[in-house]
């Protein structure tokens, strides 16, 4: 184990002044009964702590950042609209310049509304839904979590795991979840029964189209198709939430990946470029439906800064060169396909699944399809293979659920030298 000293320290200031010495839980590492990784700052693929300890990162900022850390041209683009003043709370040119970027990809979005995090996009999504439907009803898929509003802390996904007993949240009033229906992910014959009950009261369902927050978990085929057949037959919105994979799979996100327009789509994390910048879009005549034009209330102080959206629009033009994404696929798939043949040949009791430039390692199954698959999983092998790696200096999600990125800032060597670190410990192991 490296050098910890001023991690320790530091953590134990931490937890007297903020609960578990974290703003966000999953970065508690309490699990593993360590102290987390305390950053102080980071390049490329490489994230240094406070010890001055150097790790390969395969967290990436939670996937926000496909270029790497502090790219060069997008911390310029930053600094440039900084220099200028750092939020006015008017509207700037800036803004039109991603909203437009966004749009010019996005073919179910008309309109976009700038907001600071995933879960305002998505909490904003489904409330929208609700004034333009005239309904009350939401459906959202086990496992799937869709940011911390009350109306989504029903069987979330990895973010509120151990938390307590139902993976939910207290201080929710059973009012505020008594019109979300939780079904499980990919059983379209769940979905068809559960609808054909309910089509009347039914505003929207919102989903993940590629499940990122019970692990990496790919939609089965038909399963969106389904979705989208159905909203459109009752008169319910369908809602992508591409907080993780808009732009992280493709230009087009997953909606345009599986050749699926979505009502909404909410965007987060990689059109900030590293800065607190999301949105949510659609049709014009449901955006239309916002305040000021609407009666639909919605609103933010900081939504739409020029730093972040100046971040976010020169991280996607960089993400348009060509060939950048094929590069991404192939990079992932050098790392994934030779562990996955192993655990295969070896019949070990794991699986590595992935999707563009998103994977995640599985202990305990040799296929995850839903949620229910999850709770099976092999807790005990995940810590050790954690502690392994980290000692090793790389750094991968601290929780099992969770999904790997890779970034245009991995070169070849790094993917080689994980793909080693992680067979030598499945060669440990698994003798």
């Amino acid at each position: 184990m490296q050098n910890r000293k001023n991690s320790d320290a530091i953590y134990t200031r931490l937890s007297g002044v903020m609960p578990g010495g974290v703003s966000s839980p999953v970065r508690a590492c309490l699990e593993h009964q360590m102290t987390p990784l305390v950053v102080s700052r980071a390049e490329g693929a490489y994230l240094f702590d406070v010890d001055d300890n150097q790790y390969l990162d395969y967290c990436m900022s939670w996937g926000a950042l496909i270029h790497g850390h502090a790219h060069p041209v997008v911390i310029e683009a930053a600094l440039t609209r900084l220099r200028e003043g750092s939020s006015f709370g008017c509207t700037t040119p800036y803004e039109e310049a991603l909203a437009s970027k966004v749009i010019s990809h996005m073919p179910a979005c008309e309109k976009v509304r700038f907001v600071s995090s995933g879960t305002e996009a998505t909490m904003s999504a489904i409330r929208l839904a609700r004034g333009f439907t005239g309904r009350s009803g939401i459906i959202k898929f086990q496992g799937a979590y869709h940011g911390h509003a009350d109306a989504f802390l029903v069987q979330a996904g990895s973010g509120s795991l151990g938390l307590n007993g139902t993976s939910t949240s207290l201080g929710i009033p059973k009012e505020h979840i008594q019109w979300t229906a939780c079904l499980p992910y990919n059983d379209i014959q769940a979905f068809d029964q559960y609808v054909k009950q309910h089509a009347a009261s039914i505003a929207c369902v919102i989903v993940e189209p590629i499940a990122t927050n019970m692990g990496l978990v790919p939609p089965k085929e038909g399963f969106l198709h389904t979705l989208r057949q159905r909203t459109k037959e009752i008169g319910a919105l369908l809602i992508f939430d591409e907080v993780v994979t808009g732009f992280r799979v493709g230009l087009g996100g997953a909606a345009a990946y599986y050749g699926i327009t979505p009502d909404l789509i909410c965007l987060g994390k990689i059109i900030g470029g590293g800065m607190p910048c999301a949105c949510f879009g659609g049709r014009a005549e449901i955006m239309n439906a916002l305040a000021p034009l609407g009666e639909v209330y919605q609103a933010g102080t900081l939504s739409g800064n020029p730093v972040a959206v100046g971040a976010g629009f020169t991280a996607i033009s960089l993400a348009e060169r060509p060939h950048f994404y094929e590069e991404l696929e192939r990079k992932t798939a050098s790392l994934v396909m030779p562990i996955q043949e192993y655990l295969q040949k070896k019949s070990i009791p794991a699986c590595m699944q992935h999707r563009a430039s998103l994977c995640t390692l599985f202990f305990g199954k040799t296929h995850i399809c839903h949620a229910e698959d999850t709770m099976s999983l092999d807790r005990t092998m995940f810590k050790k293979f954690f502690r392994y790696m980290f000692e090793r200096g790389v750094y991968i999600p601290p929780g099992q659920q969770e999904v790997w990125a890779i970034s245009a800032a991995h070169t070849q060597e790094d993917i080689e030298r994980t793909r080693e670190v992680i067979l030598a410990f499945l060669q440990e192991v698994y003798l």
